[in-house]
């Protein structure tokens, strides 16, 4: 069994996959010799991000794939490597290289007896090359809050997307795994509390990259909506999601907060 799968959902990344990726293969070539594995599981991806894949992965043997053609959203994308890593440790990072494979493998020497790891770009000792728009931040910010009031999760930063999990962990939770999009951090945590897990968090650097298809104002109702869908969920009030998903689409608040 390989020590490292790396799991790296793509949506329509024609302009940053392959930096990314030879960034990462010739970084853990280096360190990790062949003890690695690359899985990009392309989310509906528009563009021409299969075709770069593609040619990476005939390069390079440790670069894998799957794509999807409709949508299944960031966190089903994670998901769906989860199901097909054989590392012993498996990791997931955003394709944008807000992470370099540096922080990366710090991530990974500093897993030790712990379950999991998390990057933070909120402890005291974490740098931020580019600091985010101050309405992002208050937003950010508000959203871990309100992860401690609703689950208790005390971690600075559950949304970093650089993280790692032994392989018992992963094969544990997955099947609990119920949002796909902007809770899905907080769900993966949240089960891994709930079951004893050890998690540590640790301060990384990390590269503010625009996200070429992140809206603000659209995601940070749906991304409070997340949240408050999957504290009904674990409560005696689930019975409210399961009337909620039997309506019409066209009587839902809105359909893309899961």
């Amino acid at each position: 069994m390989i020590k490292l799968s790396i799991i790296i959902p793509a949506y329509n990344e024609e302009k940053r996959i392959e930096n990314t990726l030879t960034s990462y293969i010739y970084f853990f070539r280096k360190n990790l010799k062949k003890d690695f594995e690359i899985y990009v599981i392309l989310n509906g991806c528009k563009d021409n991000t299969l075709r770069i894949v593609q040619k990476l992965s005939n390069k390079f043997s440790e670069i894998k794939y799957q794509n999807f053609t409709s949508p299944i959203r960031k966190g089903g994308a994670i998901i769906e490597g989860f199901k097909i890593a054989n590392g012993q440790l498996i990791g997931f990072v955003d394709a944008d290289m807000a992470t370099t494979p540096e922080e990366f493998f710090r991530l990974l020497n500093q897993i030790n007896n712990y379950d999991g790891i998390i990057a933070s770009r909120w402890m005291k000792e974490s740098i931020v090359k580019e600091k985010q728009p101050i309405l992002k931040r208050i937003g950010s910010r508000g959203f871990n809050f309100l992860t401690f009031l609703l689950f208790g999760l005390k971690f600075k930063d559950t949304q970093c997307g650089a993280k790692i999990f032994k392989k018992s962990l992963i094969k544990s939770i997955i099947n609990d795994l119920i949002i796909t999009r902007w809770g899905f951090d907080v769900n993966l945590l949240y089960v891994a509390k709930r079951k004893g897990y050890k998690i540590k968090e640790i301060p990384t650097e990390w590269n503010a990259i625009k996200a070429s298809h992140f809206n603000l104002f659209k995601a940070m109702p749906e991304m409070f909506l997340s949240l408050i869908r999957l504290r009904l969920v674990y409560s005696k009030l689930n019975f409210i999601v399961k009337l909620y998903d039997k309506l019409p689409e066209s009587l839902k608040i809105h359909k893309r907060y899961g």
